[in-house]
């Protein structure tokens, strides 16, 4: 069964692993671990150095609870976007995290990934 063809709470199945690994690594600043799912077309554009400035300047990225809930699936195109209730342990109110998945070389990979 294709990726795309999964219900919602397959999908989500799939993505929470891939969102705790991004939260906890990106709290520790560790870039290889937070790549670690990346698609070729992510690494590209998430370079160490640009990484660890966002780092710095940042806070909420390095003080994301793991204490996560999933909101659902968006469907688009070969893409689907999981999008998550975030908080923070050092900024108040709640974010959105957003999640976007898809296929490369058969393989679930990471093709975007914000909190606002």
């Amino acid at each position: 069964m294709s990726f795309l063809d999964k219900s919602d709470k397959e999908i989500i199945k799939i993505a929470d692993p891939i969102w705790d690994n991004l939260i906890k690594s990106s709290n520790i600043k560790d870039y290889g671990a937070f790549t670690k799912d990346f698609s070729s077309q992510m690494l590209y554009g998430a370079n160490e150095v640009e990484l660890g400035k966002q780092w710095a300047s940042n806070e909420l990225i390095s003080s994301l609870s793991e204490n996560c809930k999933s909101l659902g699936c968006l469907r688009r195109g070969l893409y689907v976007t999981v999008l998550y209730k975030q908080t923070s342990t050092k900024i108040p109110g709640e974010f959105i995290g957003r999640l976007v998945l898809g296929e490369e070389n058969g393989t679930v990979k990471v093709f975007g990934a914000t909190i606002f």
